[in-house]
């Protein structure tokens, strides 16, 4: 069931149940991080594995030290500055988290997301939200509550329905260490925005370093087998018998069916346009998707990782 109504959210969190919600990123699948048989309930609607840990959404800075045992100064930065907003920080839990939202680990994820609804939501509950993307593992996230319904409708109470996700892409996730920020998942807050608004050091971690969410080589995959290529006017010119649908980043002649995530390659705009166009390239008549590889500056790295992950999920 999809609406706006708070209180019906509020009460079937506050006794155990799943609500999806809305953030800037993309819907969230949320339970109570202090109910075991809750957050079960995340991984058995996902058919997510208990190895891939949980984002924790709370309702503002003050939060945080109630469920880590240190903030660092500049980890404390990062957080007045981008929250809220699309930055995940990678923090040392304490004893009230528990071990199946980090997956065992010692550390957990936290954020505050930029969204409305949902801080009033958080602001009604006593406690925080794991949320996970509000699909299922592996598959496309969902950007709009019509996504979430059709993906996980019959195994979720009520999908709080806070229109279409502005950015498009999930959160950057970040460490910081020894002053230095370590990017752990690329996402809606660039290295560039990062170093800019803070004068902190940024650099990234390679994969397979650290277990946060997102680090699947099979994620975001499409239904049908999407493909990414050099030139995108040229794949369609060599392939114009073929039923094709094309993600495009601008305005180009191609020979198919055309979804423009910009007409004027503005990353921002095909970040917030990605995902929700991939499902309609996905349910259309093509048998295929294609896109053209993005320049990999600002958010573009965000776009690239996640068309990659896309793409290899079709390898053979």
């Amino acid at each position: 069931m999809i609406g706006t109504d708070l209180a019906l959210a509020t009460s079937l969190l506050q006794n155990g149940q799943l609500v999806a919600i809305p953030t800037e990123t993309v819907y969230g699948l949320a339970a109570n991080i202090l109910d075991i048989n809750a957050l079960t309930k995340i991984y058995e609607a996902k058919q997510r594995p208990s190895f891939n840990p949980l984002i924790v959404h709370i309702s503002s800075i003050t939060e945080v030290e109630k469920y880590t045992t240190h903030f660092p100064p500049s980890a404390r930065l990062l957080a007045e500055i981008f929250w809220p907003g699309s930055l995940s920080i990678l923090l040392p839990k304490n004893n009230v988290v528990p071990d199946l939202v980090t997956a065992g680990s010692q550390k957990v994820v936290l954020r505050v997301p930029n969204h409305a609804l949902t801080l009033a939501l958080l602001k009604n509950l006593d406690f925080p939200l794991a949320a996970p993307s509000a699909n299922l593992s592996n598959t496309v996230s969902p950007t709009n509550a019509q996504h979430v319904e059709s993906a996980l409708g019959r195994n979720i109470g009520y999908v709080l329905d806070g229109g279409p996700c502005i950015v498009g892409v999930e959160s950057t996730i970040v460490e910081v260490i020894d002053d230095i920020v370590f990017i752990l998942r690329e996402g809606g807050i660039s290295q560039e925005e990062i170093t800019a608004k803070t004068g902190l050091i940024v650099r990234t971690i390679k994969e397979g370093k650290t277990a946060t969410p997102g680090h699947f080589l099979k994620h975001y995959a499409t239904v049908k087998p999407l493909y990414m290529v050099d030139d995108i006017e040229a794949y369609s010119s060599a392939h114009s018998a073929k039923k094709i649908s094309y993600l495009l980043y601008e305005n180009k002649e191609v020979n198919g069916h055309s979804y423009y995530l910009s007409h004027t390659y503005e990353l921002a705009e095909i970040a917030s346009n990605l995902f929700a166009m991939m499902h309609q390239a996905d349910e259309d008549h093509s048998d295929c998707i294609v896109v053209e590889k993005i320049r990999e500056e600002g958010i573009g790295r965000a776009i690239a990782d996640r068309l990659s992950r896309a793409a290899f999920a079709h390898r053979k």
